[in-house]
């Protein structure tokens, strides 16, 4: 099984719901993402998936979070914007996209701060 990850950081602000404490308040943070996609099937070219591809298809995805109050977007206009929630939201976009491909998405990893990350995992991975 080969794994292939890419990273993607982006800014964004947010206040978390029926939270007691400090980050009830609104602010924000530096995030950082990888997203890790597996397979055992290589191309012609000897890649599971070029970087690039990978890389492209996230950072499409999390600009349009860059430099925004996450709580203002959907779907965290409706449910918290924790960075488990962001981590599923990118997930489920990711996923998504490599639905007919060689290789799925394994998980998602995203970094509030460089101590603190949330992994999400979708089902059968």
């Amino acid at each position: 099984m080969f794994e292939v990850s890419v990273e993607y950081s982006f800014s964004a602000g947010h206040a978390l719901r029926n939270y007691k404490g400090k980050c009830e308040n609104v602010h924000g943070h530096n995030y950082r993402v990888r997203v890790s996609v597996a397979g055992e099937k290589l191309n012609g070219a000897g890649l599971l998936v070029d970087f690039s591809e990978l890389k492209s298809s996230l950072r499409t995805l999390v600009e349009q979070l860059d430099h925004q109050f996450l709580n203002e977007l959907r779907p965290f206009d409706k449910i918290n914007p924790s960075a488990e929630n962001l981590a599923k939201y990118i997930s489920d976009g990711m996923g998504a996209e490599f639905q007919n491909k060689d290789f799925q998405l394994r998980e998602v990893t995203v970094w509030e701060t460089d101590a603190t990350s949330v992994t999400y995992r979708p089902a059968g991975t």
